[in-house]
């Protein structure tokens, strides 16, 4: 059972079992957003408030200091540079867009938890951790879809700026993530599954089980219909379940394998049908492409000089064995030839809002350093498949 609010279309009232839940759909950057949140938890005084926030995130507001402890060396090795730059994109367009308007990212948040510490509600994170969806969008996307993806995410930055102040309230019926992937998500279904449908039911979740009598709950309006659908009807996907991340595809896990021992065996082929001056060419070839199209990644990314060398020098060898990427290699040598210091960390939500703040930032350009001479230790590897073949013509 459930209704709007009569006063404000942006509030609901629903009754799930022994629990009355006053649900709010906010903008994440409207003031309007911000200030209903706290007059709302003011006057109901729940028991609990529920945030549209991850343990993760709810942790970052309540730490000021979050950044200066993030460990760069460590994402590097765990593999998580990539979602990491795309975490730092979400933020960054969300943060322009803020600044533009004069409200901290997130406002309505903020006021969210302080309001419910100023009445002594327990507070709930009830969003889905970022770094799990991001996973689970980049899983179900083939190559091509990944690169429109990053492209889209990228221009973004210049997507922000055409916002006005009368767009807000637009947004209101768009989850942020939506509005960043405007563009991809017309061509991935998947998008909107993972960022709308599966997060739908996981705040659902989350919120008819935070506990209390009475339980507000502060969400992106896009979230609202879902959220009150799967709480009407009770129909739920169990969290462990919304919370795997799939493993990677088994043509992935193929080509994986199989490009190296592609190459390996034209050299062989090489060597034995072509004599050793065409098996000595694919060997320079290969070596060519790949440490040149790496280098050039470096480069692109303004590495320190060391990291320009050591990326020509690995990607010939990193792209022959599947357990090691060139980018990772490359991103420790910037890592430690530019060690970035507490200042650059601090920095990081200054600069990631400029495309030229992302190049300037060490901690930054290190994610750039990695993304980019691994792309260009693809495109080398495309790029010399073809022109070892000829050699067996």
């Amino acid at each position: 059972m459930e209704h709007a609010n009569e006063d404000n279309p942006s509030i609901h009232r629903l009754q799930h079992k022994d629990t009355e839940i006053i649900l709010i759909g906010t903008a994440h950057v409207s003031r309007d957003s911000a200030q209903l949140v706290t007059d709302t938890i003011e006057a109901e005084t729940p028991d609990t408030v529920c945030v549209e926030l991850c343990p993760t995130r709810l942790a970052a507001i309540r730490d000021t200091d979050r950044w200066r402890n993030m460990d760069i060396i460590k994402v590097i090795k765990e593999k998580r540079s990539l979602m990491l730059f795309m975490n730092l994109l979400l933020a960054s367009f969300q943060k322009k867009i803020a600044d533009r308007f004069d409200i901290r990212p997130g406002q309505e948040m903020v006021n969210a938890i302080e309001a419910a510490e100023k009445i002594e509600a327990d507070v709930v994170p009830a969003d889905r951790d970022i770094q799990i969806t991001l996973s689970r969008v980049w899983r179900g996307m083939g190559m091509w879809a990944r690169i429109k993806l990053l492209f889209s995410m990228v221009f973004s930055f210049g997507s922000a700026d055409d916002i006005q102040e009368e767009d807000i309230e637009k947004m209101k019926q768009e989850d942020i993530l939506q509005t960043l992937l405007a563009d991809v998500k017309k061509f991935h279904p998947i998008i909107e599954q993972v960022l709308i449908d599966e997060r739908d039911q996981y705040l659902a979740q989350r919120i008819a089980s935070a506990g209390g009598h009475r339980v507000v709950a502060v969400v992106g309006a896009a979230h609202v219909p879902g959220i009150r659908k799967y709480l009407t009807d009770g129909h739920f996907t169990s969290l462990a379940s919304l919370d795997q991340v799939p493993p990677p595809g088994s043509l992935g896990k193929l080509l994986k394998w199989l490009i190296p021992g592609l190459i390996l065996v034209l050299f062989v082929f090489g060597f034995a049908m072509e004599g050793k001056d065409a098996g000595t060419d694919m060997i320079w070839i290969w070596v060519a492409a790949n440490g040149i199209f790496a280098g050039v990644g470096a480069v692109l990314a303004m590495a320190h000089p060391y990291t320009i060398i050591a990326s020509v020098l690995a990607a010939p060898l990193t792209s022959l064995n599947p357990m090691i990427a060139a980018g990772w290699v490359s991103g420790l040598v910037e890592a430690f030839s530019r060690k970035p210091k507490v200042r650059d960390l601090e920095a990081i939500p200054r600069d990631i809002v400029s495309i030229k703040g992302f190049w300037r930032n060490p901690v930054t350009r290190i994610l750039l350093v990695v993304i980019f001479t691994n792309l260009g230790s693809s495109i080398g590897t495309m790029t010399a498949v073809p022109l070892m073949l000829k050699l067996l013509g």
